[in-house]
């Protein structure tokens, strides 16, 4: 079995579930914020009241994770697929990697108010 390098999953297939559920976890959100906005006068009050519920909290902050998981395997492909030299790819990656940890913290910063 190969190991996978981008060491979010077991194997390829693993990655490539992860891929697959993130994409499902990011369209059903985007669907649903859709949704609301079109069915509902969102004004600041509403707007607040949406988040300031546990479960859209939740859900949120589970697609948020999903952004960054599905951002770190797709960026690790394309960077082994077009970037030959190992340490710009490395810096590619690490650079990568610091951009989603930044935008997660910063997301659940503002998600929870920390």
């Amino acid at each position: 079995m190969v190991n996978s390098v981008t060491n979010l999953g077991r194997s390829g297939v693993f990655d490539w579930m992860v891929q697959r559920v993130t994409a499902y976890v990011l369209a059903l959100y985007t669907i649903f914020l859709i949704g609301f906005a079109l069915t509902t006068d969102v004004d600041y009050q509403v707007w607040s009241g949406l988040f300031s519920q546990t479960w859209f909290r939740i859900l949120t902050l589970l697609t948020l994770i999903s952004i960054g998981a599905h951002a770190w395997v797709g960026l690790w492909t394309i960077s082994t697929d077009y970037i030959k030299a190992t340490a710009l790819r490395f810096l590619f990656q690490a650079a990568c990697g610091l951009a989603m940890f930044v935008y997660l913290v910063w997301g659940i910063q503002i998600l929870w108010g920390l």
